[in-house]
Protein backbone atom coordinates (compact mmCIF):
# COMPACT_ATOMS: atom_id res chain seq x y z
CA UNK A 1 0.00 0.00 0.00
CA UNK A 2 0.96 3.69 -0.46
CA UNK A 3 2.05 5.50 2.50
CA UNK A 4 -1.32 7.27 3.82
CA UNK A 5 -1.96 10.92 4.27
CA UNK A 6 -4.27 11.83 6.89
CA UNK A 7 -7.54 11.14 5.08
CA UNK A 8 -6.66 7.93 3.93
CA UNK A 9 -5.25 6.95 7.31
CA UNK A 10 -8.75 7.68 8.55
CA UNK A 11 -10.73 5.92 5.94
CA UNK A 12 -8.06 2.46 6.25
CA UNK A 13 -8.71 3.14 10.87
CA UNK A 14 -12.40 3.08 9.77
CA UNK A 15 -12.34 0.15 7.62
CA UNK A 16 -10.29 -1.53 10.64
CA UNK A 17 -12.64 -0.97 13.49
CA UNK A 18 -15.62 -1.91 11.22
CA UNK A 19 -14.01 -5.36 11.00
CA UNK A 20 -14.40 -8.08 13.48
CA UNK A 21 -11.40 -8.26 15.53
CA UNK A 22 -9.23 -11.65 14.88
CA UNK A 23 -7.05 -13.97 17.20
CA UNK A 24 -7.10 -15.32 20.60
CA UNK A 25 -4.77 -16.13 23.28
CA UNK A 26 -3.16 -19.59 22.42
CA UNK A 27 -2.39 -22.25 25.14
CA UNK A 28 0.00 -25.14 25.03
CA UNK A 29 -1.50 -27.94 23.91
CA UNK A 30 0.85 -29.96 21.71
CA UNK A 31 4.91 -30.76 22.28
CA UNK A 32 6.06 -27.28 21.99
CA UNK A 33 9.17 -26.28 19.97
CA UNK A 34 10.16 -22.48 19.31
CA UNK A 35 11.68 -21.50 15.59
CA UNK A 36 14.57 -18.91 16.18
CA UNK A 37 17.28 -19.41 18.70
CA UNK A 38 18.17 -15.13 18.90
CA UNK A 39 17.37 -12.93 21.69
CA UNK A 40 13.79 -13.36 21.54
CA UNK A 41 14.41 -17.51 21.13
CA UNK A 42 16.37 -17.27 24.49
CA UNK A 43 13.87 -14.93 26.44
CA UNK A 44 10.85 -17.45 25.25
CA UNK A 45 13.19 -20.25 26.93
CA UNK A 46 13.70 -18.61 29.83
CA UNK A 47 9.67 -17.81 29.90
CA UNK A 48 8.52 -21.30 29.34
CA UNK A 49 11.36 -22.69 32.05
CA UNK A 50 9.51 -20.15 34.34
CA UNK A 51 6.33 -21.39 33.63
CA UNK A 52 7.60 -25.01 33.73
CA UNK A 53 6.37 -25.99 30.13
CA UNK A 54 8.37 -28.19 28.57
CA UNK A 55 10.43 -28.14 25.42
CA UNK A 56 11.10 -30.44 22.54
CA UNK A 57 13.00 -28.60 21.38
CA UNK A 58 14.54 -25.01 18.79
CA UNK A 59 14.52 -24.95 15.48
CA UNK A 60 16.89 -22.57 13.55
CA UNK A 61 18.42 -22.41 10.55
CA UNK A 62 21.66 -21.95 11.90
CA UNK A 63 21.23 -24.53 14.73
CA UNK A 64 24.83 -26.05 14.35
CA UNK A 65 26.07 -22.19 14.97
CA UNK A 66 23.61 -22.12 18.15
CA UNK A 67 24.74 -25.62 19.57
CA UNK A 68 28.11 -24.50 20.58
CA UNK A 69 26.70 -21.22 22.46
CA UNK A 70 26.20 -22.11 26.26
CA UNK A 71 23.31 -20.35 26.53
CA UNK A 72 21.50 -23.67 25.00
CA UNK A 73 23.33 -25.71 27.12
CA UNK A 74 20.60 -28.59 27.62
CA UNK A 75 18.59 -27.94 24.94
CA UNK A 76 18.11 -29.50 21.76
CA UNK A 77 18.65 -27.77 18.27
CA UNK A 78 17.52 -28.44 15.21
CA UNK A 79 17.79 -27.63 11.45
CA UNK A 80 14.65 -27.24 9.74
CA UNK A 81 15.43 -30.45 8.00
CA UNK A 82 15.97 -32.45 10.73
CA UNK A 83 13.04 -32.39 12.47
CA UNK A 84 10.76 -35.33 10.87
CA UNK A 85 6.94 -34.62 8.54
CA UNK A 86 5.59 -36.51 11.77
CA UNK A 87 6.59 -34.64 14.71
CA UNK A 88 5.99 -30.77 12.10
CA UNK A 89 2.43 -32.32 11.86
CA UNK A 90 1.88 -32.91 15.66
CA UNK A 91 3.76 -30.05 17.32
CA UNK A 92 2.95 -26.41 18.16
CA UNK A 93 5.82 -24.15 16.95
CA UNK A 94 6.40 -20.58 18.61
CA UNK A 95 7.89 -18.23 16.21
CA UNK A 96 10.33 -16.22 17.82
CA UNK A 97 11.22 -14.10 15.36
CA UNK A 98 10.24 -10.21 14.94
CA UNK A 99 13.01 -8.98 13.25
CA UNK A 100 11.28 -9.96 9.47
CA UNK A 101 7.72 -10.05 8.66
CA UNK A 102 6.08 -13.07 10.13
CA UNK A 103 3.03 -13.61 7.53
CA UNK A 104 5.25 -14.93 4.84
CA UNK A 105 7.66 -16.52 7.29
CA UNK A 106 4.36 -18.57 8.46
CA UNK A 107 3.52 -19.21 4.60
CA UNK A 108 6.84 -20.87 4.23
CA UNK A 109 6.58 -22.86 7.15
CA UNK A 110 2.88 -23.87 6.46
CA UNK A 111 4.32 -25.35 2.70
CA UNK A 112 6.67 -27.38 4.94
CA UNK A 113 4.20 -28.99 6.45
CA UNK A 114 4.00 -27.46 9.99
CA UNK A 115 0.41 -27.45 10.90
CA UNK A 116 0.34 -25.36 13.84
CA UNK A 117 2.38 -22.11 13.72
CA UNK A 118 1.79 -19.45 15.76
CA UNK A 119 3.66 -16.34 17.23
CA UNK A 120 5.34 -16.50 20.17
CA UNK A 121 3.58 -13.53 22.20
CA UNK A 122 -0.02 -14.99 21.13
CA UNK A 123 0.74 -17.79 23.41
CA UNK A 124 2.54 -15.36 26.53
CA UNK A 125 -1.57 -14.10 26.65
CA UNK A 126 -2.86 -17.22 27.24
CA UNK A 127 -0.61 -17.14 30.64
CA UNK A 128 -0.88 -13.51 31.48
CA UNK A 129 -2.55 -14.69 35.13
CA UNK A 130 1.36 -16.55 35.88
CA UNK A 131 3.87 -14.20 34.27
CA UNK A 132 3.67 -10.49 33.42
CA UNK A 133 4.69 -10.11 29.86
CA UNK A 134 2.41 -9.15 27.51
CA UNK A 135 3.03 -8.29 24.10
CA UNK A 136 1.20 -9.98 22.65
CA UNK A 137 -2.31 -8.49 23.69
CA UNK A 138 -5.17 -8.51 21.19
CA UNK A 139 -7.46 -4.90 20.31
CA UNK A 140 -10.69 -6.55 20.39
CA UNK A 141 -13.12 -4.31 22.64
CA UNK A 142 -12.70 -1.33 21.00
CA UNK A 143 -15.09 1.50 22.34
CA UNK A 144 -16.20 4.36 20.67
CA UNK A 145 -13.47 6.68 22.85
CA UNK A 146 -11.10 4.75 21.65
CA UNK A 147 -12.06 5.11 18.11
CA UNK A 148 -12.40 8.68 18.34
CA UNK A 149 -8.35 9.10 19.80
CA UNK A 150 -7.03 6.94 16.96
CA UNK A 151 -8.39 9.06 14.48
CA UNK A 152 -7.31 12.37 16.75
CA UNK A 153 -3.73 10.67 17.20
CA UNK A 154 -3.64 10.35 13.38
CA UNK A 155 -4.05 13.81 12.93
CA UNK A 156 -1.37 14.85 15.37
CA UNK A 157 1.59 12.58 13.64
CA UNK A 158 3.91 15.33 11.90
CA UNK A 159 4.71 12.62 8.85
CA UNK A 160 2.83 9.98 7.18
CA UNK A 161 5.29 7.81 7.63
CA UNK A 162 4.17 8.05 11.45
CA UNK A 163 0.41 6.96 9.91
CA UNK A 164 1.72 4.21 7.90
CA UNK A 165 3.53 2.68 11.23
CA UNK A 166 0.52 3.67 13.60
CA UNK A 167 -2.29 1.50 11.40
CA UNK A 168 0.01 -1.48 10.43
CA UNK A 169 0.31 -1.39 14.35
CA UNK A 170 -3.20 -1.21 15.20
CA UNK A 171 -4.21 -3.64 12.16
CA UNK A 172 -1.79 -6.25 14.05
CA UNK A 173 -3.69 -5.95 17.21
CA UNK A 174 -6.81 -5.78 15.97
CA UNK A 175 -6.76 -8.19 13.21
CA UNK A 176 -3.13 -10.25 13.36
CA UNK A 177 -2.88 -8.64 9.32
CA UNK A 178 0.25 -7.84 8.55
CA UNK A 179 0.05 -4.17 6.81
CA UNK A 180 3.32 -2.81 4.93
CA UNK A 181 3.12 0.48 3.34
CA UNK A 182 5.44 1.10 0.79
CA UNK A 183 8.44 3.94 1.80
CA UNK A 184 7.90 3.39 5.37
CA UNK A 185 10.02 0.13 6.32
CA UNK A 186 10.10 -1.62 9.48
CA UNK A 187 13.80 -0.56 10.43
CA UNK A 188 15.12 -2.68 12.86
CA UNK A 189 18.46 -1.27 13.77
CA UNK A 190 17.81 2.68 14.50
CA UNK A 191 15.45 2.14 17.34
CA UNK A 192 15.90 5.30 19.33
CA UNK A 193 18.59 6.77 17.52
CA UNK A 194 16.06 7.54 14.11
CA UNK A 195 17.61 10.00 11.81
CA UNK A 196 15.28 12.61 13.30
CA UNK A 197 16.81 12.18 16.48
CA UNK A 198 20.59 11.88 15.77
CA UNK A 199 20.51 15.15 13.54
CA UNK A 200 19.38 16.86 16.46
CA UNK A 201 22.04 15.29 18.98
CA UNK A 202 24.85 16.98 19.87
CA UNK A 203 28.30 17.47 22.23
CA UNK A 204 26.66 17.86 25.50
CA UNK A 205 24.06 15.84 25.98
CA UNK A 206 22.12 14.77 29.68
CA UNK A 207 20.71 11.11 28.84
CA UNK A 208 18.39 9.66 31.43
CA UNK A 209 17.87 6.15 30.28
CA UNK A 210 14.60 4.66 31.87
CA UNK A 211 14.98 0.76 32.04
CA UNK A 212 18.54 1.29 30.75
CA UNK A 213 18.60 -2.85 31.26
CA UNK A 214 23.09 -3.73 30.15
CA UNK A 215 23.43 -0.40 29.06
CA UNK A 216 23.18 -0.36 25.22
CA UNK A 217 21.67 2.64 24.89
CA UNK A 218 23.67 4.56 26.82
CA UNK A 219 26.26 2.71 24.91
CA UNK A 220 25.38 3.47 21.70
CA UNK A 221 24.76 7.46 22.50
CA UNK A 222 28.55 7.56 23.72
CA UNK A 223 29.26 5.78 20.28
CA UNK A 224 27.54 8.68 18.29
CA UNK A 225 28.66 10.95 19.99
CA UNK A 226 32.52 10.09 20.54
CA UNK A 227 32.06 10.07 24.23
CA UNK A 228 30.85 13.89 24.31
CA UNK A 229 28.07 13.61 26.50
CA UNK A 230 27.45 15.75 29.91
CA UNK A 231 25.91 12.97 31.87
CA UNK A 232 23.89 9.69 31.47
CA UNK A 233 22.09 8.99 34.57
CA UNK A 234 21.21 5.35 33.85
CA UNK A 235 17.82 4.16 35.65
CA UNK A 236 17.27 0.15 36.41
CA UNK A 237 15.66 -1.85 39.62
CA UNK A 238 16.77 -5.21 38.13
CA UNK A 239 19.48 -6.49 40.60
CA UNK A 240 21.15 -8.50 38.08
CA UNK A 241 20.63 -5.95 35.04
CA UNK A 242 22.37 -3.43 37.89
CA UNK A 243 25.54 -6.02 38.22
CA UNK A 244 25.97 -6.07 34.19
CA UNK A 245 25.27 -2.16 34.08
CA UNK A 246 28.16 -1.56 36.66
CA UNK A 247 30.49 -3.89 34.86
CA UNK A 248 29.88 -1.85 31.68
CA UNK A 249 30.42 1.11 33.58
CA UNK A 250 33.49 -0.16 35.55
CA UNK A 251 34.98 -0.35 32.07
CA UNK A 252 34.82 2.61 30.60
CA UNK A 253 37.67 5.26 30.91
CA UNK A 254 38.06 7.49 33.74
CA UNK A 255 36.63 10.79 33.06
CA UNK A 256 33.38 9.13 31.07
CA UNK A 257 33.00 6.60 33.91
CA UNK A 258 32.71 9.72 36.36
CA UNK A 259 29.87 11.07 34.17
CA UNK A 260 27.68 7.80 34.55
CA UNK A 261 25.38 7.12 37.26
CA UNK A 262 23.86 4.35 37.90
CA UNK A 263 20.22 4.99 39.64
CA UNK A 264 17.80 1.82 41.33
CA UNK A 265 14.64 2.89 41.26
CA UNK A 266 11.09 1.81 40.33
CA UNK A 267 9.41 4.59 39.26
CA UNK A 268 5.16 5.51 38.65
CA UNK A 269 2.84 8.11 38.37
CA UNK A 270 3.32 8.90 42.37
CA UNK A 271 5.46 7.86 44.84
CA UNK A 272 4.25 4.78 47.38
CA UNK A 273 4.82 1.05 47.73
CA UNK A 274 4.52 -1.16 44.53
CA UNK A 275 5.79 -4.74 43.85
CA UNK A 276 8.76 -5.45 41.32
CA UNK A 277 9.16 -8.82 39.62
CA UNK A 278 13.00 -9.08 38.98
CA UNK A 279 14.67 -11.71 37.36
CA UNK A 280 12.80 -11.83 34.17
CA UNK A 281 15.05 -10.23 31.75
CA UNK A 282 13.79 -8.05 29.30
CA UNK A 283 10.24 -8.43 30.61
CA UNK A 284 11.42 -7.71 34.47
CA UNK A 285 8.24 -5.04 35.44
CA UNK A 286 6.20 -3.84 38.05
CA UNK A 287 3.72 -6.74 38.67
CA UNK A 288 1.53 -8.95 41.36
CA UNK A 289 4.00 -11.65 43.17
CA UNK A 290 7.21 -9.28 42.76
CA UNK A 291 9.41 -8.06 45.38
CA UNK A 292 8.11 -5.22 47.87
CA UNK A 293 9.86 -1.95 46.18
CA UNK A 294 9.08 1.71 47.06
CA UNK A 295 8.05 3.45 43.95
CA UNK A 296 9.20 7.22 42.87
CA UNK A 297 8.98 9.04 40.53
CA UNK A 298 11.14 10.88 37.36
CA UNK A 299 10.12 14.27 38.79
CA UNK A 300 11.21 13.61 42.23
CA UNK A 301 14.63 12.13 41.17
CA UNK A 302 15.23 15.51 39.90
CA UNK A 303 17.10 15.54 36.72
CA UNK A 304 17.73 17.42 33.91
CA UNK A 305 17.54 15.44 30.44
CA UNK A 306 18.30 16.59 27.01
CA UNK A 307 16.91 13.22 25.73
CA UNK A 308 14.57 11.06 27.23
CA UNK A 309 14.26 7.13 26.41
CA UNK A 310 11.87 4.90 28.17
CA UNK A 311 11.31 1.47 27.79
CA UNK A 312 9.72 0.18 30.65
CA UNK A 313 7.30 -2.91 29.86
CA UNK A 314 4.03 -0.88 29.83
CA UNK A 315 4.52 1.44 32.62
CA UNK A 316 5.80 4.55 29.90
CA UNK A 317 2.35 6.58 30.59
CA UNK A 318 2.69 6.65 34.44
CA UNK A 319 6.43 7.61 34.43
CA UNK A 320 5.78 10.51 31.77
CA UNK A 321 3.10 11.54 33.84
CA UNK A 322 5.25 11.43 36.52
CA UNK A 323 7.38 13.43 35.11
CA UNK A 324 5.46 16.13 33.88
CA UNK A 325 6.93 18.80 36.05
CA UNK A 326 10.72 17.78 34.47
CA UNK A 327 9.47 17.45 30.74
CA UNK A 328 8.02 21.01 30.88
CA UNK A 329 11.32 22.45 32.61
CA UNK A 330 14.37 20.50 30.52
CA UNK A 331 12.08 19.94 27.21
CA UNK A 332 13.95 16.97 26.44
CA UNK A 333 13.91 14.82 22.91
CA UNK A 334 11.59 11.76 23.99
CA UNK A 335 11.50 8.02 22.88
CA UNK A 336 8.85 6.04 24.35
CA UNK A 337 8.01 2.30 23.79
CA UNK A 338 4.29 2.13 23.51
CA UNK A 339 3.70 -1.53 21.84
CA UNK A 340 3.28 -3.47 25.82
CA UNK A 341 -0.17 -2.75 25.91
CA UNK A 342 -3.10 -0.86 24.44
CA UNK A 343 -1.67 2.74 25.57
CA UNK A 344 0.06 2.68 23.04
CA UNK A 345 -3.09 2.77 20.40
CA UNK A 346 -3.85 6.61 21.51
CA UNK A 347 -3.39 7.50 25.13
CA UNK A 348 0.30 8.07 24.71
CA UNK A 349 0.19 10.00 22.29
CA UNK A 350 -2.46 12.16 23.31
CA UNK A 351 -1.05 12.82 26.51
CA UNK A 352 2.42 14.03 24.83
CA UNK A 353 0.19 16.15 22.92
CA UNK A 354 -1.74 17.78 25.34
CA UNK A 355 0.59 18.54 27.73
CA UNK A 356 3.49 19.17 26.08
CA UNK A 357 3.48 22.56 23.73
CA UNK A 358 5.21 22.66 20.68
CA UNK A 359 6.95 19.43 19.54
CA UNK A 360 7.30 17.31 16.50
CA UNK A 361 5.23 13.45 17.32
CA UNK A 362 6.38 10.75 15.07
CA UNK A 363 5.49 7.00 15.53
CA UNK A 364 8.36 4.07 14.44
CA UNK A 365 7.71 0.67 14.32
CA UNK A 366 11.56 -1.29 14.73
CA UNK A 367 10.28 -4.82 14.81
CA UNK A 368 7.34 -6.62 13.44
CA UNK A 369 4.45 -8.26 14.99
CA UNK A 370 3.10 -5.45 16.89
CA UNK A 371 6.12 -5.10 18.58
CA UNK A 372 8.94 -2.49 18.93
CA UNK A 373 6.18 0.79 18.07
CA UNK A 374 8.63 3.80 19.70
CA UNK A 375 6.94 7.34 20.12
CA UNK A 376 9.55 10.18 19.51
CA UNK A 377 8.70 13.45 20.54
CA UNK A 378 11.00 16.57 19.38
CA UNK A 379 11.01 19.68 20.69
CA UNK A 380 10.86 22.32 17.98
CA UNK A 381 13.81 24.03 19.60
CA UNK A 382 15.59 21.45 18.60
CA UNK A 383 14.79 21.95 14.91
CA UNK A 384 16.89 25.71 15.43
CA UNK A 385 20.02 23.18 16.83
CA UNK A 386 19.74 20.98 13.92
CA UNK A 387 19.99 23.39 11.36
CA UNK A 388 22.85 25.22 13.58
CA UNK A 389 24.91 22.17 13.77
CA UNK A 390 24.31 21.76 9.57
CA UNK A 391 25.34 25.48 8.94
CA UNK A 392 29.44 25.37 7.51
Amino acid sequence: MRVPDRARAEALLDELCARPPVGEPRTVDRPLLLYGAGNLGRMARAYFATLGIPLLGVVDVAAARHRADPVWRGVALFAPDEVSPEQRATSLLAVCIATHPYAPLAERLCAEGWADCVPFYDITEAYRDRHPLGNGWFATDLTERDRVGMRRVLTRWADDRSRAHHLQFIAWHRRREEWVFDDAPVTVDDRYFIPEVCERLGPGERLVDLGAHHGEVCERLLALLGGKVERIDAVEPDPDHLVRLDVWRAALPTALRARVRLIDAVLGAHPGPTRFRAGLGYASQRAPGGAAREQTTLDRLGLAPSLLKLHLEGAELEVLEGGLETLRRHRPIIAATCYHNALGLWRMTDWLATRLDDYRLLFRLHAWCGTGAVIYALPRERDVAKQDRSTP
